[in-house]
């Protein structure tokens, strides 16, 4: 195989973990690119191609990391993960730990960890690399990398997100959802909506945003039953699709450019946290960004008064 071919083969599993260690699309593409340009450009062959590769990603991801977080603490309003529509990587046999890995609760706890301790964790417990593989491509002993992990379960087990098991039941609440928001049906939401549901939102500064998050079934009902049938006059459409491995929709304008994308964390039958991505900067791989602005100013002056 030639060096071309063997890095093709491994790009999703190079892909899917600068993603989970970096939280951006953009981000983890242009790891995967300087890797392959590292990896093309030495002379020596690598013993394993995969150890080489892997090593290689994650250690420019986590140098990536460290000057993003920086950028993150000044981010405009709630920051949130680029929206991800399919990770390219599959192990049947780690099919859960890659699929809860990958959804926005998750990647937001990992956001808590510092860069070692991600970088440690999504190795070790998400791909299934052994210490040693995990402390070369950290930089640090293998009985550091155990604390570095040991210190991360810790952290995320005390936020874990859980979800709904039984796939079919959650994407036939979310379809429930999304009929009801078409139909700009408060009630109908309200019945699908936990208690304590929060919906949050992520602009950066770039486009309309929430001032605050919603919290409260009654608030995000009302919300979305009004907001949406507005929308809908000026011909903004949605289409349901898997976001982060969770139920979600695409949000198009009249001329079918990307809006915002909509995820939903669901559990025990009801639906406990609505993110909303809008920020143009985090859409861009999802396809042509429509004028948020526009289509704002556009809502509000149909709005009555």
């Amino acid at each position: 195989m030639s060096r071309t071919e063997e890095f093709q083969e491994l790009r999703p599993l190079l892909f899917s973990i600068a993603y989970r260690i970096l939280g951006s699309v953009a981000e983890a593409e242009d790891a995967v690119q300087e890797t392959w340009l590292r990896y093309e450009a030495t002379a020596t062959e690598p013993r394993s191609v995969k150890a080489y590769l892997s090593t290689t990603v994650t250690r420019i991801a986590i140098d990536v990391l460290r000057s993003a977080r920086v950028r993150r603490e000044a981010y405009v309003g709630e920051w949130l993960p680029e929206p991800l529509l399919d990770d390219p990587y599959e192990d049947p046999e780690r099919a859960a730990e890659l699929a809860e890995s990958v959804s926005m609760a998750a990647l937001l706890l990992l956001e808590r960890l510092s860069p070692l301790e991600r970088a440690a964790f999504v190795l070790r417990e998400v791909f299934d690399f052994g210490f040693p593989e995990v402390a070369a491509a950290v930089g640090r002993s293998e009985a550091a990398c155990r604390q570095l992990v040991s210190r991360a379960r810790r952290h995320m087990a005390a936020g874990r997100p859980r979800f709904e098991a039984d796939r079919e039941e959650r994407e036939e609440l979310a379809s429930r959802f999304f009929d009801a928001l078409r139909e700009g049906d408060v009630d109908g939401l309200r019945g699908l909506l936990a208690a304590d549901v929060s919906m949050v939102g992520d602009g950066g500064g770039r486009a309309p945003q929430l001032a605050r998050a919603v919290a409260g079934a009654q608030n995000v009902a009302r919300l979305l039953g009004s907001v949406f049938p507005r929308m809908a006059r000026i011909e903004v459409t949605f289409e349901p699709h898997q976001l982060n491995g969770q139920p979600g929709a695409i949000f198009y304008d009249r001329d079918g450019k990307v809006l915002h994308t909509l995820a939903l964390d669901i559990l025990d039958g009801r639906i406990q946290t609505i993110r909303t991505v809008i920020n143009p900067d985090k859409l861009g791989h999802v396809g042509p960004v429509a004028d948020a602005w526009a289509i704002h100013r556009e809502v509000q002056a149909g709005r009555p008064s």
